[in-house]
């Protein structure tokens, strides 16, 4: 039989013991003029210390990105019995080529931009000529010409002063090196070392990440994961896809057409295609501007836009919905309309992670507010 606990002489319960401590703490956390200014002062705290480290941040998310889309190729490589240690030797070799490759296609880019740069006057002339040979054989063409002729009389004189000394001062930097500032590759290789461990060891970063949380949140915390892995992770492979597709078809493409740097201006087609449609708009410029150096220009500029628009028709009519269907199932207008408004928002970065946030959010809706009580009777 337990002893009972002892009395004062008055025979009540100690009041000074710790157990009514805790509940003295307990009654005043529960006033919510006690709670309030503490969680908003975690909160500023939170955010100024996010400040301070945002770009340790994202390099560390760059990092973890690197590794997830790693990890079904780790995975692959480990099913066939290849050591992972060894796979993530043939993933950070791979992506070694990859930055090595980008930075000699950019050099090659860059190059071919100062050339036609200096050779716009003659080639806008000899255009102008063969246009007005033209509108003397077709009177209808004849305003065309005059306004033609006020067009261009001074554009690209205009165009070589100003952008000339701009690639030439960056095609010195490119060429004497992409990555020649230390900062950078310091960072570039801060990140890669961050990813080979990521890779290593990814299945604990995960589960030391949901550790993180209460008990009782888990389930939902792991539910939710699955969910955002679905919806943002199969959105990125899926458009690594397409734009590696884009890319290899644009410079094919250009390249039995007869274009100048060809397989430069697919790798651009290809790095801008992250965003849907948007590396078919860059490139296209390029390729026209490449195109009128070569003779047969008229016939190698219409080649060139039936290679965009080939490239632009396959990917919104048959690999989006086959790739991308799946995972994010965003009608084209809701795609097109979420690149210009992380476009108009945040820039580049907005239009790159409008498409996945939009996608992501859709799935949400449909896990979780749908099925609710909220939804399906009301606030």
């Amino acid at each position: 039989m337990l002893s009972q606990p002892p009395q004062n002489p008055s025979g009540h319960q100690n009041s000074s013991s710790p157990h009514s401590r805790d509940n003295a703490f307990q009654a005043v956390w529960r006033n919510p003029y006690v709670r309030v200014p503490i969680f908003l002062l975690l909160i500023y705290l939170t955010y100024r210390f996010f400040g301070l480290v945002s770009h340790v941040f994202v390099l560390a998310l760059i990092a973890y990105i690197v590794a997830y889309l790693a990890h079904p190729l780790l995975n692959w490589l480990v099913r066939h019995r290849v050591p992972r240690g060894l796979g993530v030797l043939v993933v950070v070799l791979l992506i070694l080529s990859m930055v090595g490759l980008a930075s000699t296609l950019l050099v090659t880019i860059v190059t071919q931009f100062y050339d036609l740069v200096q050779k716009l006057p003659g080639l806008t002339a000899n255009f102008l000529t063969w246009f007005d040979t033209l509108a003397r054989k077709y009177t209808a063409l004849r305003s065309v010409d005059v306004q033609l002729q006020a067009l261009t009389e001074n554009g690209a004189q205009t165009l070589q002063k100003y952008l000339l000394p701009y690639l030439q001062k960056y095609q010195s930097a490119l060429v004497g090196g992409i990555f020649g500032i230390a900062s950078s590759i310091a960072e570039g290789f801060a990140t890669l070392i961050l990813a080979i461990y990521m890779m290593l060891d990814y299945d604990k970063i995960g589960l030391t990440l949901i550790r993180m949380f209460p008990r009782p949140w888990q389930p939902f915390v792991l539910d939710l994961s699955s969910n955002v892995s679905r919806a943002v992770g199969g959105y990125l492979k899926g458009q690594l896809v397409i734009a590696a597709f884009v890319g290899v078809f644009v410079g094919v493409g250009l390249a039995l057409s007869g274009i100048p740097s060809a397989p430069a201006i697919g790798f651009l087609a290809g790095l801008f295609n992250i965003v849907p449609y948007l590396g078919v708009v860059i490139a296209i410029t390029p390729a026209l501007l490449l195109a009128a150096t070569t003779k047969a220009v008229v016939l190698k500029l219409i080649l060139v836009v039936v290679v965009f628009v080939a490239a632009n028709q396959i990917e919104g009519h048959l690999l989006s919905p086959l790739v991308l269907g799946r995972t994010t199932d965003l009608h084209p207008v809701t795609v097109v309309l979420a690149i210009l408004s992380g476009l108009a928002l945040f820039g580049i970065v907005g239009a790159l992670v409008a498409v996945p946030i939009t996608a992501l959010a859709k799935l949400l809706l449909q896990e979780y507010y749908y099925p609710s009580r909220v939804y399906t009777d009301g606030p």
